[in-house]
């Protein structure tokens, strides 16, 4: 049976090497172009392309994956692997693998359909999630499920840790789904239309602050954006980035502060702020062209003060 692989971040190298170290043969590695990265814009190749190259795989790196079928088929791959490949495929791809093409989706289904299916199950406060093989159809994340891996949230995982663990649970789970699709003995699990949620990229503009929202909400927020797109708040002429907040025990002093009045200014308390229902802690914070620090050693570069609103 031989294998194209489709990835392009870091998720997706786990479930990568795993596949070629349990013996299967990958024919090809399909990934995104390389990008400039960083300020001084130099060209750097996808994590999927980097581990591909170092495992001595074939890479194809087209523009559009749908103008590049012939160049596919050329692989001679008996079925396709995508995870977080980032492009989507026409029938004309699906129709180049005998043997189907199989997703790796970094949620459960059909609860969390779409591209952000890990931040907006923290987002949703959910305690649960997992990892589900599909197979890919033209509708959105709508095929019948292979096989399927949960986990439970812990209340302090962040967007970037729950990654890392899913692409970790993600490579196993790959392996025990193509044994499964070589042996031909498999029974697919039709995701039905009761309880389907859609959830679309998270964009840096969704995750500004709303001091005005519950405590759980705000915490819950800080996690999914961490380490990306990050969340912010309105502060001082620009932006102040927040990595980490968590809740902080409410006092009567704090009980007439507006809404976004930082309430705490001590460096041994933290930076606290008033939100909807109760104070929150801005555990680690950035400012605009300053570096990422606790939230107590911000208070100690006085840059903040007792009384000052941050905007929601």
């Amino acid at each position: 049976m031989k294998i194209v692989f489709a990835g392009t971040p870091e998720f997706a190298v786990k479930p990568l090497v795993e596949i070629v170290a349990s013996g299967f043969s990958v024919v090809g590695v399909i990934t995104q172009e390389d990008k400039p990265q960083g300020r001084k814009g130099i060209l750097t190749p996808p994590p999927v392309k980097a581990k591909a190259l170092e495992l001595g795989l074939p890479v194809l790196q087209p523009k559009k994956i749908r103008d590049a079928v012939e160049e596919v088929k050329a692989r001679g791959g008996d079925l396709l692997i995508t995870c977080a490949y980032g492009q989507i495929l026409t029938q004309a791809v699906l129709d180049t693998f005998p043997l189907g093409v199989w997703n790796i989706h970094a949620g459960l289904l059909p609860a969390y359909r779409g591209a952000s299916p890990i931040q907006s199950c923290i987002l949703n406060g959910e305690t649960k999630t997992g990892v589900s093989i599909m197979k890919t159809v033209l509708g959105l994340d709508q095929g019948d499920i292979l096989t399927v891996t949960t986990t439970e949230i812990s209340p302090t995982e962040t967007y970037g840790e729950l990654s890392d663990r899913l692409s970790a649970l993600s490579a196993p789970l790959i392996v025990e789904a193509l044994k499964l699709l070589e042996s031909g003995n498999y029974v697919l699990t039709p995701q039905g239309e009761e309880g389907v949620g859609i959830y679309r990229k998270i964009e840096k503009e969704q995750v500004k602050i709303d001091f005005s929202r519950s405590v759980k909400q705000i915490v819950n927020l800080v996690r999914a954006a961490n380490p990306a797109p990050v969340a912010y708040t309105a502060f001082s002429g620009g932006n102040l980035n927040v990595y980490l907040a968590e809740a902080a025990p409410m006092q009567a002093e704090y009980e007439g502060a507006t809404v976004g009045e930082v309430v705490c200014d001590q460096p041994k308390k933290g930076l606290i702020v008033r939100c909807g229902d109760g104070v929150v802690k801005l555990a680690e914070v950035q400012a605009a062209g300053g570096k990422r620090m606790k939230g107590s050693d911000f208070l100690n570069g006085k840059k903040i003060t007792k009384g000052e609103v941050l905007s929601c």
